[in-house]
């Protein structure tokens, strides 16, 4: 009966995995070839790709920029933030921690809309790339804390904290030395989830850019609506070998971080 119920498991999760993979392979294939609809007879070629990126080069370095000052903003919020919250506990804690998780509840077009009609009337800032950057932090600076503060639930981070004041430590210096290398497997874990939301994100992003400020998702979706079905899958393959790449580097940087804390 185990051995069934073990392969069942296994055949769903294949099933599943196919699922999620045929489709991405067919959008592959679409983006090499000459012509979809003729197949394989048609032929392959990289003009596609040139063709995206020569369109839409600067929305690939854009959402990189973009991805990286919000995993920057994140971590200088959220870290001492989840920490604070950890600390003093209490109703005025939990309080606050439903405020900063409430942009996760609410749709991404309607947090944009907020946003924009907080901070529209400033014009360089609505036009600019840190506007887009305003919202993407707001959407993923819960996933940043709920990730440390997971990992505080999980150490003796009073004693430790204790035994450094006890030592004559001030408050700052026992963060960065006590703290901070102790919840380093949340903070990488955070950073992963940021950087992938981030890159990914959408509604949010569709909403507050300007033509100007369109990030890889927004001119993924133009290249759909607007372009031949082989460019608009070339510009998947693109979004593809910018993605992966980034992903692998930070699953392997946490599972090193991983490996460290245990040993």
């Amino acid at each position: 009966m185990r051995q069934w119920t073990s392969f069942a498991g296994i055949a769903i999760t294949a099933l599943l995995a196919l699922f999620l993979v045929v489709p991405v392979l067919l959008s592959v294939y679409a983006g090499l070839t000459v012509n979809y609809a003729r197949g394989f007879s048609a032929g392959f070629t990289l003009e596609w790709v040139r063709q995206v990126w020569e369109l839409y080069a600067d929305t690939v370095w854009r959402s990189l920029v973009v991805a990286l000052l919000t995993l920057m903003l994140t971590l200088l919020i959220g870290v001492p933030g989840a920490y604070a919250l950890v600390r003093n506990g209490g109703r005025f804690a939990r309080a606050v921690e439903e405020i900063v998780t409430l942009p996760v509840a609410v749709p991404g077009l309607a947090l944009a809309l907020a946003l924009i009609l907080s901070y529209g009337g400033f014009g360089a800032f609505r036009q600019s790339t840190l506007f887009v950057v305003v919202g993407h932090v707001l959407f993923t600076l819960p996933f940043m804390m709920r990730s440390v503060i997971a990992v505080f639930d999980t150490i003796d981070w009073r004693t430790l904290d204790e035994g450094a004041a006890s030592l004559g430590s001030p408050v700052w210096r026992r963060f960065i030395d006590v703290i901070l290398p102790n919840v380093r497997p949340g903070i990488v874990a955070g950073a992963l989830t940021v950087v992938t939301l981030s890159i990914g994100e959408f509604n949010l992003t569709w909403m507050m850019h300007t033509p100007m400020t369109k990030t890889l998702p927004v001119g993924l979706a133009d290249a759909y609506a607007s372009m031949r079905l082989e460019i608009a899958s070339a510009y998947t393959i693109v979004f593809l070998i910018m993605v992966i790449p980034l992903l692998i580097g930070l699953q392997t940087i946490a599972g090193l971080t991983e490996k460290r804390t245990k040993s």
